[in-house]
């Protein structure tokens, strides 16, 4: 792991049995986080170039169970936000997308840096439980038309620990480490079209249109190498969505 370190230290490319080691040494607790928190920085700095990237997907996508949805009929959809102080949106738009008839199978984020996760906000809910299994969640969007899961550890456990590392370490945003951790989520809970809400802005860890349209080309190439389609929808985060700041006021 030392010898990884510095080869991202000095600027090098990982290579995919590279990546999947450290994965899997990761999320089997042989390779401490504080080996990968050096790694994580070495790659904020050092960035990642767009294979890297879709192998690191890749690797963490596989560290837990896939869900398969094909036995749910219609064109399953996914939607995920790169997150805003005050963004509730799931908690609207997936009912919304729901109740037209169209599946949304969605595994959701924690809270990172400074913006409050949707499952943090539904954890606001006295007795909301938003673990669940495979099967369950596939039961789930069966019965609803919508389910909305967390990691946990049969589904993509290694973005669960990167996500925590990342923002506890200061790496949060690299558009490398945003899209891996996005897509992995999204590729192995099996919808058939993602829907990615990319915002912007003072507010965002995203400040500009560049790395914006960036981090859009990267996802939505890992989507296409994944036979999934993706759009990517760029939003304002100058100021807060809506007028409540806190996961219990903004669902109240």
């Amino acid at each position: 792991m030392v010898d990884l370190i510095k080869k991202k230290r000095d600027g090098f490319a990982l290579s995919k049995d590279d990546i999947y080691t450290i994965i899997n040494g990761f999320v089997s607790g042989q390779i401490p986080d504080y080996q990968v928190a050096a790694l994580l920085m070495a790659i904020y700095f050092r960035e990642m170039n767009d294979e890297e990237t879709a192998y690191l997907t890749d690797a963490m996508m596989r560290s837990g169970d896939l869900i398969d949805l094909s036995t749910i009929p219609g064109i399953k959809i996914d939607k995920h936000s790169t997150g805003g102080v005050g963004d509730k949106t799931t908690l609207v738009l997936g009912p919304l997308v729901a109740s037209a008839g169209v599946p949304v199978a969605k595994m959701s984020g924690r809270g990172l840096g400074h913006t409050g996760g949707t499952l943090d906000k539904l954890e606001s809910i006295p007795g909301f439980d938003v673990s669940m299994s495979a099967d369950h969640f596939c039961r789930q969007v069966k019965k609803h038309g919508i389910a909305i899961c967390s990691q946990n550890a049969q589904l993509v456990p290694a973005d669960k620990k990167l996500y925590a590392l990342r923002d506890v370490t200061g790496t949060v945003d690299n558009i490398s480490l945003i899209a891996s951790s996005v897509m992995s989520k999204k590729l192995a809970c099996g919808a058939d079209g993602i829907v990615i809400d990319l915002k912007i802005g003072d507010g965002a860890f995203i400040k500009n249109l560049t790395d914006a349209e960036k981090l859009a080309r990267i996802m939505i190439s890992t989507a296409h190498k994944m036979n999934r389609k993706l759009v990517a929808v760029i939003t304002g985060m100058e100021e807060p969505l809506g007028y409540a700041i806190g996961n219990a006021l903004e669902v109240k």
